[in-house]
């Protein structure tokens, strides 16, 4: 008898990676994000983090998404996390040698940034491959549980271990990034083929994107996201709020990066449990409409729980949203575009946080750090109105299957 398609130890698995990679993720942007700012004391020092990702993620992802659909999406997600692992071994020896020179750690973030770009797109996309169609929303519920469970752990993993110096941090991150890639390349599960082309990589980039473009419920969901984190970016913002407003110390950072992901956790949780059945893309503009109107409160915010409660309900409005935009996307594309589709999709969304990050911190040097923040949520509102006009058909969705492509 031949071997089962699907394994459901593979999706175990997966998450089990997924988990430990953005784990050492957030754990290093916690050490990153302190460490610069203590060096340089502007915010728009932790706005060129954000940039430095930000522009090889937009230079490669898309060449990237093209490389997942030609070779397989696990080879290419261990090369990356390998990668990752190395740029948490230079960002410790920088530390060990070169702690004062914030223009090297910017560099190395350069290569992280094109890291995530190969990483990012290869795991968003390989996904489909492990479970059943009929599975794949739970099994989307199911990853990102392992993503927030991460992003809750990583950032106050990450201040109470800076406390011992960073260089625990980046050990710690290196052997996370190291651990995902053996992991990932044992994994089995559906493989898809590509046929022979003699198209180009640009044309099979361009053609992912009139892919997007002619599904008005893919453009609308990517690029809805796309400016609402965008707009929203506070958490880019929140060493400043840490040191200077809420007067919290590097744990106190570490509670408040863990917040939103804490919020994003018991909404990914439930939605394990049971799936959003009906009105899927009424219910997503609500939840980025929450987002914008929690940004506002935490923006105004000066007491420390009232914060983490508004990042909170951040979090978990954030998760509602990204659990219909991702299950969307997933079931209206079909096997031969998932890379280059993911690769847009982690063009607009996942670049985009690095360059809300770039927008917020230049935004808090000119306005100030609170109106910058404020100003972003009620752009998230407007956002809404916006794109809940010009995507009736993103808006009128009412069930997944509505949507659904066969594999």
């Amino acid at each position: 008898m031949p071997p089962a398609l699907y394994r459901r130890r593979d999706l175990s698995l997966f998450v089990v990676s997924r988990f430990v990679a953005n784990c050492a993720m957030q754990i290093q942007s916690v050490a990153i994000g302190w460490q610069i700012y203590d060096m340089v004391r502007t915010p728009l020092a932790l706005g060129l983090v954000g940039l430095c990702q930000f522009v090889p993620m937009f230079l490669l992802t898309l060449p990237a998404g093209d490389l997942a659909d030609r070779f397989d999406q696990r080879r290419v997600y261990a090369l990356a996390a390998g990668l990752q692992a190395a740029c948490s071994a230079l960002f410790l020896g920088l530390t060990l040698l070169a702690p004062h020179k914030a223009w090297l750690f910017y560099l190395v973030l350069i290569l992280f940034g094109a890291a995530r770009g190969f990483a990012g797109t290869s795991g968003q996309s390989l996904l489909p491959f492990l479970v059943e169609q009929e599975r794949l929303p739970r099994a989307i519920s199911i990853n990102s549980s392992a993503f927030t469970a991460a992003v809750i752990a990583g950032p106050a993993l990450g201040g109470f271990l800076y406390a011992l110096g960073p260089q625990a941090v980046y050990a710690l991150c290196i052997a996370g990034f190291v651990l995902a890639a053996v992991i990932v390349a044992r994994l089995g599960g559906r493989t898809f083929v590509s046929e022979a082309t003699l198209a180009s990589g640009l044309e099979r980039v361009a053609e992912g994107v009139r892919f997007v473009r002619s599904r008005p419920v893919v453009l609308g969901a990517i690029s809805l996201d796309l400016f609402a984190v965008l707009l929203g970016g506070a958490t880019a913002l929140l060493p400043v709020y840490a040191r200077d407003i809420l007067h919290a110390g590097p744990i106190g950072l570490g509670f408040l990066r863990s917040a939103p992901a804490a919020g994003a956790f018991l909404v990914a949780f439930a939605l394990t449990r049971r799936q959003i059945a009906g009105r899927v893309g009424a219910k997503m503009f609500a939840a980025v409409a929450i987002f914008g109107i929690a940004t506002v409160v935490f923006g105004l915010s000066t007491w420390f729980p009232l914060s983490l409660a508004a990042l909170f309900v951040l979090g978990a409005s954030d998760m509602v949203s990204v659990n219909i935009r991702s299950s969307l996307i997933q079931l209206a594309t079909p096997d031969a575009m998932r890379g280059r589709v993911s690769s847009v999709a982690m063009l607009f969304v996942g670049a985009s946080n690095e360059l809300g990050e770039f927008e917020s911190g230049t935004t808090a040097a000119l306005l100030g750090t609170v109106p910058a923040v404020v100003l972003g949520g009620i752009g998230t509102l407007l956002v809404v109105a916006v794109w809940s006009k010009f995507f009736p058909p993103l808006r009128t969705v009412n069930r997944f299957s509505d949507v659904s492509m066969p594999p």
